[in-house]
């Protein structure tokens, strides 16, 4: 592998370069950021062992610059003024960090891990190959090609769906995509928004009623009948009333409903597919999610990535909706600059593709000239964050409108991992271990929860 030492220091150059030795490693050196950013384009360097601290720059710069190639390097970090700049290093994309000074052994150790882990991604994107699009959805990184693999094979299937996942990660549209590749696509898709409906109303937009059910209401088809053939999608499942679950169980297990105020059942041929932005194992332990409907929709679930777990996915996501908005304003083409793409990056964009889509449209909107730079993303973005009820917000905003002791899913996970690193006395790579997640995930959510409450 072609490897890039970027330090200040000629002597620790030289001696790290010695470290490396037999490695197999083909080592250069440079001593300033603008010789390192010079490199980037000349070497295309695929390890890079950086220096935060550098006489013309930060270290960070570069790495945001690496986040932009592709394929992407694994940097390896090194500081020796504490701990906050590595955390910020691995929040923007680092594969991990040293805090000066140390040894070969621990250096060796560091670069081969990160060397392993971008061979095992680059092996991945080779031996799946990318799809830049499946239906409406679109995106061609690792996480997104397993769920083109699930909706394939879901799409073939008769089993009930759960789609779970973030707000805003397109668990409509993944439904959508799965009714129109199965065989029953000439058939309805019939939508019930669960969350939109009073919780007493919904068992009678399921079932439908009889004339005579409700006084001198009119007899109304219910839309387990309604989507007889084809598809019945049900938003925010966990939304229903006990009694409704009740009812899409028995539907479920049956094939059977009975409209409110009849005797006979009658039988429909539908697929069911359910969708829920909450964590549904949660919402059942809690007792708002029936145990077995639960286990009946849970043979084959699909959780739908979030927008940051979905690499450079963001740029071909942005540059579709800025071409759909243009078309759609009646205005001219625009670009975004390089360092716009990297401010997209860095983002961790809490609500998700939606998010980015309205990001986008806002900036089709309000922005002049052909090039749209940095500041005007950020500034969007943190317009976005205001008016965006996905966003996490700030902790006294989050407060004063808790309602009934339920907390956002992000609040919960604050705590669990706050607790953690607590517990540890703050040894993150202790309380990852304990949590079976990665430190690098800690120190991006612990990044995103800065960036959150500074917005």
């Amino acid at each position: 592998m072609k490897t890039l030492i970027v330090e200040d220091s000629s002597t620790l150059c030289a001696i790290y370069k010695a470290y490396l030795d037999g490695m197999g490693l083909d080592v250069y050196t440079v001593e300033t950021l603008s010789e390192a950013l010079l490199a980037l384009d000349t070497l295309k360097p695929e390890l890079i062992l950086l220096d935060i601290e550098l006489p013309d720059g930060s270290g960070l710069d570069l790495l945001a610059e690496t986040c932009l190639m592709d394929p992407a390097p694994a940097v390896v970090v090194m500081t020796g003024h504490g701990i906050e700049l590595a955390e910020a290093s691995i929040s923007r994309g680092a594969s991990d960090f040293l805090c000066k000074p140390f040894d070969a052994s621990r250096l060796r150790v560091t670069l081969i891990n990160a060397a392993k882990k971008l061979e095992l991604s680059q092996k991945l994107s080779a031996l799946s190959v990318a799809r830049a699009h499946l239906g409406g959805m679109l995106g061609s990184s690792p996480v997104m090609q397993a769920v083109y693999g699930q909706v394939d094979a879901l799409a073939s299937g008769f089993a009930p769906v759960f789609i779970t996942g973030e707000r805003g990660t397109g668990k409509k549209l993944v439904a959508r995509v799965i009714h129109d590749l199965s065989a029953r696509a000439p058939g309805e898709l019939v939508t019930l928004d669960c969350a939109a409906i009073h919780p007493e109303l919904i068992e009678s937009e399921l079932l439908g009623e009889i004339e005579a059910a409700r006084g001198q209401s009119p007899a109304r088809e219910g839309l387990m009948h309604l989507a007889n053939g084809g598809t019945l999608l049900l938003n925010e499942v966990c939304d229903m009333s006990y009694e409704s679950q009740s009812a899409l169980l028995r539907f479920i297990q049956n094939g059977t409903a009975k409209p409110i105020g009849s005797d006979p059942e009658r039988t429909s041929d539908v697929h069911v597919i359910a969708l829920t932005s909450r964590d549904p194992l949660f919402e059942m332990q809690e007792g708002r999610l029936h145990e077995d409907l639960f286990h009946q929709l849970h043979v084959v679930p699909l959780r739908m990535p979030a927008l940051r777990e979905r690499g450079n996915d963001i740029y071909g996501l942005a540059e579709h909706f800025m071409t759909r908005f243009a078309e759609q304003e009646h205005r001219g083409k625009k670009v975004l600059s390089k360092d716009a793409y990297g401010e997209l990056k860095r983002y961790p964009w809490p609500g998700n593709v939606s998010q980015l889509e309205s990001v986008i449209h806002r900036l089709t909107v309000m922005t002049t000239g052909d090039v749209i730079e940095c500041d005007q993303v950020r500034t969007v973005i943190v317009g976005s964050d205001c008016g965006d009820n996905t966003a996490p917000r700030n902790m006294s905003a989050v407060s004063s409108e808790r309602r009934e002791g339920i907390e956002p899913l992000w609040v919960t996970e604050k705590h669990a991992i706050q607790s953690a690193i607590d517990r540890c006395d703050g040894d993150i790579h202790r309380a990852s271990t304990l949590l079976e997640i990665a430190p690098s995930t800690i120190y991006r959510k612990i990044q995103s929860w800065k960036e959150s409450c500074n917005a």
